[in-house]
């Protein structure tokens, strides 16, 4: 869905280390570097890579894919709710409820400690991460646990993560179970964009979702468009697609 708005793909290592040519330099991969084990060893490095991220999502506009699917869940008598992998914020900003949106894997702009010393996760955004573009480090003031005075983190769940904070996802997870029971009985269309199988949280979710009684599962894939029988899969980018079907049913 981001790389439509001109955001990186991270597909494989060879996309990963095409967006940064420091970590390739290190031999790091996506795998390895999306690891919490780098705010112990390495602070200035984690952040850098955090730190970018972060601030090539806010400098990021989200591309009209986002204001296509705004439009159809406004027209929905029952509305819509949005599950998502990306961590960006970039459905929240493209105008979506923030109380109709699960991000399953965290969100870069909420903050928590390293320890953790207590259970509580903060918005981040007032932070301000300066990063050497040449060596990906950060050069400015890292963000500290205002409780305990530990380096904080982003919310992001991580490979190998144990000390990830999930509450705030989890009552994300409320919201959209209540809501699923809402429309129970209604048919359903889930429209899945660009999600991989590696991390295949979001196609499981959508085709255990499809398999509900009167649920159609669209699933918009450039590399991956398989879908189980019934459903339909369409091998093109996720902004395309959604033009095309908007189109047609204007």
């Amino acid at each position: 869905m981001g790389v439509d708005s001109g955001l990186p793909d991270f597909r494989g290592d060879e996309g990963f280390w095409r967006a940064y040519p420091p970590i390739a330099r290190l031999g790091i991969s996506f795998f390895d570097m999306a690891n919490p084990f780098w705010f112990k060893r390495d602070p200035e490095l984690a952040w850098g890579f955090y730190g970018h991220r972060l601030n090539l999502y806010r400098e990021t506009v989200p591309h009209q894919g986002f204001a296509i699917l705004r439009g159809w869940a406004d027209s929905m008598k029952l509305g819509a709710f949005v599950f998502t992998s990306n961590v960006d914020g970039h459905f929240q900003r493209a105008g979506l409820d923030d109380d109709s949106v699960i991000e399953c894997h965290g969100s870069i702009s909420h903050l928590q400690c390293t320890r953790p010393c207590r259970h509580e996760i903060w918005e981040g955004d007032e932070l301000a991460i300066d990063v050497d573009d040449e060596t990906l480090r950060a050069v400015s003031e890292l963000p500290l646990c205002p409780a305990c005075g530990a380096l904080a983190r982003p919310n992001v769940l991580m490979f190998n993560d144990w000390n990830w904070l999930p509450h705030r996802t989890a009552a994300q997870e409320r919201r959209f179970e209540g809501w699923l029971r809402s429309v129970s009985g209604n048919r359903l269309a889930i429209i899945e964009l660009g999600a991989g199988s590696s991390v295949p949280t979001v196609r499981m979710t959508s085709e255990r979702l499809g398999a509900r009684p009167g649920a159609t599962l669209v699933r918009i894939n450039p590399r991956e468009p398989q879908v189980p029988q019934g459903h339909i899969g369409i091998a093109t980018n996720a902004l395309a697609a959604l033009q095309s079907i908007n189109r047609h049913i204007a």
